[in-house]
């Protein structure tokens, strides 16, 4: 497990129920691999905004901001959140209409109970951590 830079991520990530922190603490590996196999992302700062755990490319500016949490008062689902105003759940939607549940312009929503579709997620996270760069490029997803 990736250690925490910031005893306040650490405190959040603790604060959740073990079965919710297990898939969250899964999930901020899986955040932080895609960012080191995607070319041009670099380094990710984490932080929280809005008391989430967020992931931004402050090295580079590739990328928009993932943020990951709990659903609001369930212990059995978690999100990954993304700028509403990006698009990019528009543009999962239409790669994956089957593969995942959305919530509005904003997140991809999971259960602990569902099986997690990794190598989907992957594409949505490497898109993300890579939106800025591919529209400076002209690139589409």
């Amino acid at each position: 497990m990736r250690r925490f830079g910031d005893a306040k991520i650490a405190a959040t990530f603790k604060a959740y129920p073990p079965g919710l922190r297990k898939r969250l603490l899964a999930l901020r590996a899986l955040v932080f691999d895609v960012a080191a196999a995607t070319p041009g992302v670099g380094r990710l700062t984490e932080t929280l905004k809005w008391g989430q755990p967020s992931y931004l490319t402050a090295e580079t500016g590739s990328g928009t901001t993932v943020r990951i949490d709990r659903l609001k008062d369930r212990d059995d689902g978690y999100a990954v959140y993304f700028h509403c105003q990006s698009g990019l759940v528009e543009t999962f939607r239409t790669i994956y209409p089957d593969t995942f549940a959305y919530e509005g312009r904003r997140a991809l929503l999971f259960g602990t109970k569902d099986r997690l579709p990794v190598r989907e997620l992957r594409h949505c996270l490497a898109l993300a951590l890579t939106h800025h760069a591919r529209k400076k490029s002209g690139k589409a997803a």
